[in-house]
């Protein structure tokens, strides 16, 4: 039996890395960088009017209206338990199309501001480190590490909790 089997590394499983090399759009929330893959990104707006909805978690500000779809929004800062923010110029809504429980669903999803498309290389990409069997790193897809500083890459459909879905599809049905 081999010791390694469970030690995470960056060589634990370098076929890993290679799959999630490709395009990500990087955004920021308070000082943190993520990354999300620009496949699962139908549209960046601006901040606009979020309908809320009632008895719904903290971090579900509602739903928008795009292009007469009823769209579920997030606020990932309320989501990943970070102080809410006021809503400035710079806020955006990330539409993102996430794989559910009964196919694509499209949400939105608000963040500080979008940075910029980054191509990553598997070699730039390294596992997640593991934290403990307390903190829930299952939606973290790696950490990359462009010009000196570390992006957390998420895996968006990850990100939302089975709960969040059953909030979400009580919303839009």
């Amino acid at each position: 039996m081999s010791m390694t089997m469970n030690m995470p590394g960056p060589a634990a499983n370098p076929a890993l890395g290679d799959l999630r090399a490709g395009k990500y759009l990087t955004f920021h929330l308070a000082n943190e960088e993520f990354g999300i893959r620009v496949l699962k990104v139908r549209e960046i707006m601006g901040i606009q009017e979020i309908t809320s909805v009632p008895q719904t978690p903290a971090h579900i500000k509602g739903v928008i209206n795009l292009r007469g779809k009823v769209v579920p929004v997030i606020d990932l800062r309320l989501k990943f338990g970070l102080t809410a923010a006021e809503y400035t110029q710079r806020t955006c809504i990330i539409v993102t199309q996430m794989q559910g429980d009964s196919g694509a669903v499209l949400m939105g999803i608000v963040v500080d501001g979008v940075s910029e498309v980054l191509n990553l290389t598997a070699a730039e990409i390294e596992d997640t480190p593991n934290f403990g069997e307390e903190v829930s790193s299952g939606y973290l897809l790696g950490m990359a590490k462009v010009k000196g500083k570390v992006k957390i890459l998420l895996d968006i459909d990850k990100v939302l909790s089975t709960q969040d879905f059953r909030s979400l599809n009580a919303i839009l049905h």
